[in-house]
Parts: structure tokens; C-alpha cells; sequence
């Protein structure tokens, strides 16, 4: 069984943003269920005491085939701020919530929007906040 960690101060002033705090034009309808599901899998930990090869929010990982081809770098972030151009996906995407309490070594696993499934594997966590000391992200 794969564990989730996340990270506890932040996730109920997230999570509200998440649900009710974005612009009419992020339709999550669609979104939500998978993120759910990631959650209620989730282990909560305190922020300083999350592993610094776990993905979280704003970490920035490298990611690529089980095969080990198309190797990218991908940021996980708030939808706001994604830019699939820069790199940067959206945690209510059906990537972003696989890719979220992953570990280095871990496959994210995703169902595509035309049903086909999916997955990279986690080959290095470059950057997370909680290992540079930002708890409050």
C-alpha cells in the first residue's frame, strides 16, 4: 500500500481554497473526486517533519517513463499558478494528484480524459519547500 504524507498546517486553509476559493473559470468538478481520493489515503504529518524526497506542494520533481524515457521536470502547484509550458501542474490535475505524497522511486498513476491510463515514475524530488525550511506554503 502506497503512503501519503501531507502536510497538516496548511491543508485546512488549502483545502478550502481548493474547494471553494477558486474563479468560476477553474471547472473541479471533474478534479475533486481524484484529489479526494488522494487525501483520504493521505497520513497528515507536521510540515517539519515531512521526508524531503515527498512531494508537496510547490516541490519541483523529476519525472519520467518507467522505461526511463521523456524525462521532464515538472512543478506541482495551486491551479493558479500552472503553466504546462513552464513546467508547472496544477494539483487538480489527474497528474498533479498523483504526483501528490509520492516519494522518489514512486509511479504516479492517472486515468486520462479519454479513459486510457497512464503514469510517470518520481525519479528525484529536485526541490521541496519543507526541506529549504518554508513550512508555510
Amino acid at each position: 500500500m502506497m503512503c501519503m504524507i501531507f502536510i497538516v498546517h496548511t491543508m485546512p486553509r488549502r483545502w478550502v481554497y481548493l474547494k471553494m476559493g477558486l474563479p468560476d473559470a477553474y471547472d473541479t468538478s471533474d478534479k475533486l473526486p481524484s484529489l479526494n481520493a488522494v487525501l483520504d489515503m493521505a497520513d497528515l504529518v507536521p510540515s517539519r517533519e515531512v521526508a524531503p524526497d515527498v512531494v508537496t506542494m510547490y516541490s519541483r520533481v523529476l519525472v519520467g517513463g518507467a522505461d526511463g524515457s521523456q524525462v521532464r521536470e515538472l512543478t506541482l502547484c495551486y491551479p493558479a499558478d500552472a503553466n504546462v509550458d513552464a513546467g508547472h501542474v496544477s494539483v487538480l490535475s489527474p497528474i498533479g494528484a498523483a504526483l501528490l505524497g509520492l516519494s522518489a522511486g514512486g509511479t504516479a498513476r492517472w486515468t486520462t480524459p479519454h479513459g486510457q491510463t497512464d503514469s510517470l515514475q518520481v525519479l528525484a524530488v529536485q526541490f521541496q519547500p519543507e526541506a529549504s525550511g518554508d513550512y508555510t506554503r
